[in-house]
């Protein structure tokens, strides 16, 4: 009973936090509401290993973030993904007037070692903060141990909400564009609608075996394949290049050339099972922390927080404009720092579809926003944290 118990717990959760995205029409996201959830049952009667005993271990993890990532190629093309370089240029800078915040006025609050040990994890995912931890047991600084994954866990929590917020002011902009368009057969409106439309067709596969034979297996059996060789691609390069960033380039490029149909895992049937899985271990890592922990260096965590969200928004209010942007755009783009995939993912989707009055304007809003999410997530957490916390280990 106890894995399936521990398996009901976690859909419980989740259920209640998309419920209440639903009511609230994303004005309060639902993988924030899943967080407290879980945060609230870590801190009180929730056993600390009730993610792996639901059977999402690190493994499951593995598979489903590559399997996911090809997906999200396979809803792209090319020409789109090279475009957000905007996107990625406004994240990493935002990123920069993170690291000149805190690391100036930051010192001015608190000892050096702090800050250093506080930023990594404030400019990206929980492998930045993994590797702040294990770098201040290996020097002996015990003091700091806990605060690296205590920022990872507090930034996420104030990130969901505001980047909500922003891209459903961003939304609201984008439908009244759409809405004076939509009526243009030659608008960008349209054109973006009738891709979509195009795309969503049956598709000329490279492999086009008779109907009987293209079973949901042989949907996830491909993309498997490409997950593969995108990881296999990753390790040669010495990881120079991200795989998970391999992973979404070449899901786009299968895609194009046919060797996997567009949304492919969501044809399969299990697009929401792997995402479930991969949120619940990202909720698993606030186990890590306690109501004494996190009472000790709150006040740091939320000078360092604050600093950061602040140097991100004077970079993004500065480059949006020459960037050909809204300040909301560019502001979410680099918020994206603080959490990245799945959540830029799910936060983007909720908020478009609850905007949109109908698949068209709903399938507009996505190609608007959701590259530039991805883009830029990938560009902080899976590329730019992970370097700063390799410096930053350094300067401990």
């Amino acid at each position: 009973m106890t894995y399936l118990l521990s398996f009901t717990i976690i859909m419980v959760f989740l259920l209640i936090g998309e419920w209440v995205s639903a009511a609230t029409k994303a004005f309060v996201p639902s993988i924030f509401i899943t967080a407290v959830l879980f945060t609230i049952g870590y801190w009180t009667i929730l056993p600390k290993n009730v993610v792996p005993q639901a059977s999402y271990t690190t493994q499951f993890v593995g598979v489903a973030m590559s399997l996911l990532l090809v997906q999200m190629g396979t809803l792209m093309n090319l020409k789109e993904l090279f475009k957000q370089w905007k996107a990625v240029c406004i994240a990493l800078l935002g990123v920069v007037g993170t690291l000149a915040l805190t690391l100036s006025i930051g010192s001015l609050f608190f000892n050096w070692k702090t800050v250093v040990a506080a930023v990594p994890p404030l400019t990206g995912g929980i492998v930045a903060a993994l590797l702040m931890t294990n770098g201040l047991k290996a020097a002996g600084i015990t003091t700091l141990v806990a605060l690296p994954v205590s920022m990872f866990i507090m930034h996420s929590m104030i990130g969901y909400p505001l980047t909500s917020v922003l891209l459903r002011k961003e939304g609201l902009r984008l439908t009244k564009i759409y809405r004076k368009q939509k009526d243009d057969p030659n608008s960008e409106a349209v054109k973006i609608v009738q891709q979509h439309q195009s795309s969503e067709k049956r598709q000329k596969l490279l492999i086009n075996l008779p109907t009987r034979y293209q079973s949901p297996i042989f949907i996830i059996a491909r993309v498997a394949l490409i997950a593969l060789l995108a990881n296999w691609v990753g390790i040669l390069t010495h990881n120079v290049i991200n795989a998970n960033v391999i992973c979404l380039v070449f899901g786009v490029i299968a895609h194009q050339v046919g060797f996997l149909e567009t949304d492919a895992l969501n044809k399969a049937k299990v697009f929401n099972w792997l995402m479930y899985g991969l949120l619940a271990y990202i909720f698993s890592q606030l186990s890590l922390t306690t109501p004494q922990i996190i009472g000790k260096i709150i006040l740091q965590i939320v000078v360092l927080i604050l600093l950061g969200i602040l140097g991100m928004f004077i970079a993004s209010f500065i480059l949006a404009k020459p960037f050909g942007m809204s300040r909301e755009m560019a502001f979410a783009c680099s918020l994206t720092a603080l959490f990245g995939f799945p959540a830029d993912f799910i936060l983007t989707t909720e908020v478009c579809h609850t905007i949109a009055k109908d698949p068209d304007e709903e399938a507009y809003l996505t190609e608007k926003i959701l590259p530039k999410m991805l883009v830029g997530g990938f560009a902080t957490v899976s590329v730019a944290s992970v370097i700063i916390a390799s410096v930053f280990l350094k300067l401990l």
